[in-house]
């Protein structure tokens, strides 16, 4: 919005025009939308993730000249740090979100501050969950293919169900940055619309 505005300085007077911005007074639904899809999509990558467990009988054998021996095997996240980061990481997202929607309902006033703060904790959470998603994803590959230069073996071959939960959470956690990303996106297009 344009505002005219005169000055006078010395006995001289001088039109000039400001421009001002309204930052607030009116909620844009898509921040709002995307706002909870993320939340909607690292609480579910985070729970999916962690209550995955799967328990298995596998023929161990510990000796070549003894006979195998079976015994139950567990896969659960609490095992690998890279799950254990993974559940962690899109918790703390999942929460962010909620307070951010709070905050941004809240913000109806248009706090430049408040604004400011909220977008780089959303570019926070997208380095957050990118990292995240990374880190588990590595782990969930070397799971599906092995490593025979370390000699770990491939372990989906086995427990199935485990990495199947593992492989949708990750997808899930990515859309749930991907919100994010798009977040701060938008705050950028809105940064250079006012300029």
């Amino acid at each position: 919005m344009e505002v005219e505005s005169k000055t006078s300085f010395g006995g001289m007077e001088s039109k000039s025009k400001e421009v001002k911005v309204v930052t607030g007074g009116k909620l844009r639904p898509f921040d709002l939308v995307l706002r909870v899809v993320a939340l909607a999509l690292t609480l579910v990558a985070a729970v999916l993730l962690g209550l995955d467990k799967q328990t298995k009988v596998v023929s161990l054998q510990i000796l070549p000249t003894l006979p195998p021996m079976d015994a139950p095997v567990t896969a659960k996240w609490r095992y690998l740090s890279a799950f254990v980061y993974f559940v962690v990481s899109n918790a703390i997202a999942c929460s962010y979100a909620a307070l951010s929607l709070l905050l941004s309902v809240g913000n109806s006033k248009g706090n430049k501050g408040l604004g400011l703060a909220i977008t780089v904790m959303d570019l926070v959470m997208v380095a957050l969950l990118y990292s995240s998603t990374g880190a588990a994803g590595a782990i969930g590959l070397m799971g599906y293919e092995g490593n025979s230069r370390v000699r770990w073996g491939k372990v989906c071959n086995v427990f199935g169900k485990f990495c199947n939960q593992v492989a949708v959470a990750l997808g899930l956690s990515f859309f749930g940055g991907l919100a994010f990303f798009l977040l701060v996106v938008m705050a950028a297009f809105a940064v250079n619309k006012r300029h």
